[in-house]
């Protein structure tokens, strides 16, 4: 006899009293559930991952809420808000109810509270709390019963990237698997079927590319709907992915929810590809119910026998004599352009003399009305005792099929909004023409238009007005087009023409008939009214044109001059151009910054922060920097600070100190994927030193570009969270330039992050001495001051009253205060006389590789020069 046995309900107690934790767990086991417990919200977080990891969810989570917020508190209260915890039912305990705990509560689904008074309400109200869970997910489960969720393999050589997006994926609704790297996902990808793989692109044994070419090139793995998802835009890395057949290109960086959108987006495709798949079968069981078209014929041709489903597709009704006749003359005479096929030519009628076997392949067969017909046939030789009779033939109309076929090749070379030739086209045509022009004498020129209000108007009358202005520029330009010439839309509000067959002149004169088109053109939207204008570039095509890739260069570098002349105007590049060496050098930095971030040419050094209490006075007169060794024995490593400082550790050039390429990147849009990999990298040593005991802290610098993007927050907060990092070690640098014109992004970002318990400096304070009213409506803690005025104060009475006054107003509204560039020692005596907090310069230490910075004994040895790099 088998016993079932009953599976009690799994509760996690979380309470740092042990007179409640004992009361609560004796109530909770009485009433038949299996309790585990856990004193505080710190542990309770690898612990409710965990659980999660391993696919045995607890059925609620009792939270004992504290008196005081704390920063675990929110920590774990902010895990708990994920879309993968949403369906977890917890119950919070609290003496009395405070606006945290209310609004917590109120907010976040499946969530109750109870005062601690009323503690022997819990059980029942616990039940009934998974009692609706249970019938919530049982309607649920009746509503996807039908259809089974999308299968995804998530293939990343990074752990916590794979169990980030595992949990994300498989919290909205999808069934994912992962792998580490290229040939582990191979292996899934056969061993089980998917409908999605994500492959991240730069992996240890190959990169992502390679994976897509593999699953598409392998019949078991062909269906699979590839996409890359990398960290980091590389033009040459989204080129190859998308040739290997992957149909999308995502970045880590982007959101939770534009990242699910995606997904939501290829999911659809599948979907309806599924359905298709199913009514095709569907059909395919009808027809093959009555059969494909088939007929028989002897070797030499003559018809035999025909089918009911024969006569229907090529027009013959049943009356019709068709035995005895020549298959070839009735059915496959001519070819698709109505061309007379000899019978010695044709290999149908091959087939049936020889007694060869033809397996699916496609030609035409014409209908009784003349029309033809593509078909895919196949062909079996007929032997009746051991004797060749003739040939059976099996086809059937693939007209659909063809135009499906045509339908996607119009697609992968058009843009689906303009109906425009897209980038992919135009870039293969433009190769032609380059290689075409270099075995004749004439010459092409490329125009690259840019719009020049497209992002006002987008802005302010919505994405819907920007499409449809896109769209009638888009015809517009169509029809001043040539048969010759070739228009496509680039990307965003980018056109470009290839003109074949022009002169200097004339291909001036019509990139300025474009130009006074967009002129003036006027859009009309929802009865407004918006002025249009463009920037165009226009580069030469001759023999001497290099390559594809060097012309659209040379028309790019001639539209940002155009726009640097004040736009709404044309350019011609002329390769003597002293505005070349300018765009040049910027395109070579930007070239050589992806290859930066692509093979790990960035570093980080660190230069020491000083707490000026702890430097004795004997060492601000007249000696000799710097004097970081002498500190050490004075300064506890728990009130040190490391600045984390950006290197190019360039192959050819050596070290290359940031002034050189960050003008380029921030010109260049790239500061947002810069900024992420020194977040990155900073974080993970900052976590490794704390693993072995560091408890100095670390201070990271943001770019203006990079406090708007919304993304930087969950990252940050991911990685504190799956590092184990404790947030109060963390100083976030924003400058006071960028902090003042992106105000509401600037305390966006602050608030979140100091919730979460990072601290935050506003620096380089005081270049704009005139937003001094700005400060107090920063909630930052450090106000770093200006080196340019701290650099003076020795010689300069100016810059003295300044620092002082800046130190001065920063402590009346409780802001700690560090003074950058120290240099001597007399600079370092007067900060130490007006109270500055902090200090840090060449005076003090040198900016250095974390493996020369003496980060106390435990952190040392976690740092031999092995271990040195995040």
């Amino acid at each position: 006899m088998v016993f079932e046995v009953a599976v009690l309900p799994r509760v996690l107690l979380i309470e740092h009293s042990p007179t409640i934790r004992h009361i609560q767990r004796n109530l909770l086991i009485k009433a038949g559930y299996e309790v585990e417990i856990d004193s505080d919200h710190k542990s309770a977080i690898p612990r409710i991952r965990s659980s999660a990891d391993d696919g045995v969810n607890y059925d609620a989570v009792m939270l004992g809420w504290p008196v005081d917020t704390t920063i675990e508190t929110a920590s774990f209260c902010k895990m708990l808000e994920r879309q993968a915890y949403a369906s977890q039912v917890i119950l919070v305990f609290a003496h009395e109810e405070n606006d945290a705990v209310a609004d917590w509560s109120k907010t976040r689904p499946n969530t109750a509270f109870l005062f601690w008074a009323d503690y022997k309400r819990s059980t029942n109200l616990l039940s009934q709390m998974l009692a609706d869970t249970s019938k919530r997910k049982a309607n649920q489960a009746e509503n996807l019963a039908s259809v089974q969720p999308i299968r995804v393999l998530f293939v990343d050589d990074s752990r916590t990237v794979r169990v980030k997006y595992k949990r994300l994926l498989n919290a909205n609704g999808y069934a994912t698997e992962v792998a580490g790297n290229v040939g582990e996902g191979f292996e899934k990808a056969l061993a089980s079927p998917y409908d999605i793989a994500i492959i991240d692109y730069f992996m240890p044994d190959a990169t992502g590319d390679v994976l897509c070419q593999k699953l598409r090139e392998n019949e078991t793995t062909a269906s699979i709907t590839s996409a890359i998802i990398t960290g980091s835009y590389l033009d040459k890395a989204i080129k190859e992915s998308l040739e290997a057949g992957a149909v999308e290109c995502m970045f880590k960086n982007e959101s939770d929810d534009l990242f699910l959108t995606r997904i939501d987006a290829m999911s659809r495709h599948i979907r309806a590809h599924q359905a298709i798949e199913k009514e095709r079968k569907r059909l395919g069981g009808i027809l093959r119910s009555v059969g494909d078209g088939v007929y028989g014929v002897d070797p030499n041709g003559h018809i035999s026998f025909v089918n009911p489903a024969c006569r229907q597709i090529l027009g013959y009704d049943s009356d019709a004599r068709l035995i005895g006749k020549s298959a070839h003359q009735l059915f496959h005479f001519a070819d698709g352009e109505g061309n007379h096929v000899l019978q010695q030519a044709c290999f149908l009628q091959e087939s049936y003399a020889n007694g060869d076997k033809v397996q699916a392949r496609e030609t035409i067969f014409w209908h009784r009305s003349g029309k033809p017909i593509p078909v895919e046939c196949t062909v079996y030789p007929l032997t009746i005792e051991d004797k060749r009779e003739g040939s059976v033939v099996a086809f059937r109309d693939i007209s659909e099929h063809k135009l499906l076929e045509a339908e996607l090749r119009w697609q992968a070379g058009h843009d689906a909004l303009t109906k425009l030739h897209n980038r992919r086209y135009f870039e293969e045509q433009l190769n032609l023409e380059v290689d075409r022009l270099k075995r004749s004498n004439e010459i092409s020129a490329l125009l690259y238009l840019d719009l020049d209000r497209f992002k006002y108007i987008n802005d302010t009358a919505g994405h819907a007005a920007g499409d449809r202005l896109l769209v009638e520029i888009a015809q517009q330009m169509n029809q001043r087009l040539r048969k010759s010439d070739l228009l496509a839309r680039l990307g965003g509000d980018e056109f470009a023409v290839i003109l074949r067959n022009v002169t200097k002149k004339s291909v001036v004169h019509v990139a300025e008939d474009y130009r006074e088109m967009l002129d003036h053109y006027m859009f009309v939207y929802k009865d407004n009214q918006y002025k249009i204008n463009g920037t165009i570039g226009i580069a030469l095509i001759d023999k001497a044109s290099v390559s594809s890739s060097e012309v659209l260069a040379n028309a790019d570098i001639a539209c940002h001059i155009a726009k640097g002349e004040g736009r709404n105007r044309t350019h011609l590049f002329v390769q003597e151009n002293d505005n070349k060496q300018a765009m040049d050098k910027d395109l070579g930095w930007s070239s050589r910054l992806h290859k930066a971030l692509e093979s790990g040419h960035l570093i980080l050094h660190y230069q020491p922060i000083i707490p000026v209490e702890y430097i004795p006075t004997s060492l601000m007169s007249g000696s000799d920097g710097p004097i970081y060794k002498q500190l050490l024995p004075m300064v506890p490593e728990s009130s040190m600070i490391n600045e984390a400082l950006l290197r190019l550790d360039d192959p050819s050039w050596g070290m290359v100190l940031p002034g050189a390429f960050l003008p380029t990147a921030e010109r260049f849009n790239m500061m947002d994927k810069i900024d992420g990999w020194v977040v990155n990298a900073a974080l993970r040593q900052l976590a490794q030193l704390q693993q072995q005991g560091y408890t100095g802290t670390f201070t990271i610098n943001l770019s203006g570009q990079t406090i708007t993007n919304m993304a930087l927050i969950e990252t940050i907060e991911e990685l504190v969270i799956s590092l184990g990092i404790d947030p109060s070690k963390m100083i976030l640098e924003i400058t006071e330039t960028s902090a003042v014109s992106n105000l509401i992004s600037a305390n966006q970002l602050i608030t979140r992050l100091s919730a979460l318990g990072c601290r935050f400096a506003l620096d380089d304070f005081g270049s704009g001495f005139s937003s001094f009213s700005h400060l107090k409506n920063l909630p930052v803690d450090y106000v770093k001051i200006d080196g340019l005025f701290v650099r003076g104060v020795a010689a300069d009475t100016g810059d003295r009253a300044i620092v002082q006054s800046i130190n001065d107003i920063a402590h009346s509204l409780g802001k700690m205060t560090v003074a950058e560039y120290v240099e001597d020692a007399e600079i370092l005596s007067f900060l130490h006389q007006i109270g500055v907090d902090y200090v840090q310069g060449h005076y003090l230490a040198h900016a250095m590789d974390i493996s020369d910075l003496p980060l106390g004994d435990n952190a040392n040895r976690a740092n031999n020069p092995s271990q040195s790099q995040a």
